[in-house]
């Protein structure tokens, strides 16, 4: 059985991807979950993750022999080993399409993903309307996010953005905890796809265990001294 290596529950939205998309798909894995106890060079965190992979991040998936790392390359990994699960879109045009959005969020949003921290726990509307009048980049990738998934859901009709649930709904899953987190104003189609996202099985589960977690991290919290 693959095991998925994976950081804190509440702040790492890189580890929820492909964690939401196996649990979500039926995929069997063991979790290990390693501690964000610090992302100094001597921490426990870089010196377990370090010794599976060179850049020292997670997450990471060991099936076997094999070490694959990066989440991008996790989900391609998957949908090659599991192709009975669906996991990408099933026409050719919506694989494109899929895997052009996923990359996007993959290098880019950098004011989303820096500013608007991934935090499930907490409640921090405030602090997302002072930041969306000091930085127009974030309103700019915020009008992006609703953009593309407006345009993909009247597309495809819904429930997810290719209709089925896919990769690209599992690699945005983070991004809907995001702006409901910082309170980020978005349509009520968009809100309502966030409902049903978070409301998958798969994903529940991470939120379930993000909220369990109780685990305050002071370096991963810029806005706030306590829970």
């Amino acid at each position: 059985m693959p095991k998925l290596y994976i950081g804190n529950k509440n702040y790492s939205s890189w580890s929820m991807r492909p964690w939401v998309l196996m649990k979500q798909a039926g995929i069997p894995f063991e979790e290990v979950k390693v501690r964000f106890d610090s992302f100094e060079a001597n921490s426990q965190f870089k010196k377990t993750i370090g010794s599976l992979n060179p850049v020292a991040k997670v997450p990471v998936l060991v099936d076997g022999d094999l070490v694959v790392w990066d989440t991008l390359a996790i989900a391609e990994y998957l949908a090659e080993t599991f192709p009975e699960k669906q996991l990408w879109p099933r026409a050719a045009a919506d694989r494109a399409r899929a895997r052009s959005i996923c990359a996007e969020m993959h290098s880019g949003f950098g004011n989303l993903r820096s500013l608007c921290g991934m935090n499930i726990e907490a409640s921090l509307a405030d602090v997302g309307a002072r930041l969306l009048k000091e930085n127009l980049g974030l309103q700019s990738e915020v009008d992006r996010v609703v953009q593309m998934w407006t345009d993909l859901l009247d597309a495809h009709g819904g429930p997810m953005l290719f209709g089925e649930f896919s990769n690209a709904d599992a690699y945005f899953a983070p991004v809907g905890t995001r702006i409901k987190t910082y309170g980020l104003p978005v349509p009520p189609a968009i809100s309502a796809y966030i409902g049903r996202v978070q409301a998958l099985p798969g994903i529940k589960a991470w939120i379930d265990d993000a909220l369990a977690e109780k685990d305050f991290l002071p370096f991963e919290e810029h806005y706030r001294k306590e829970r």
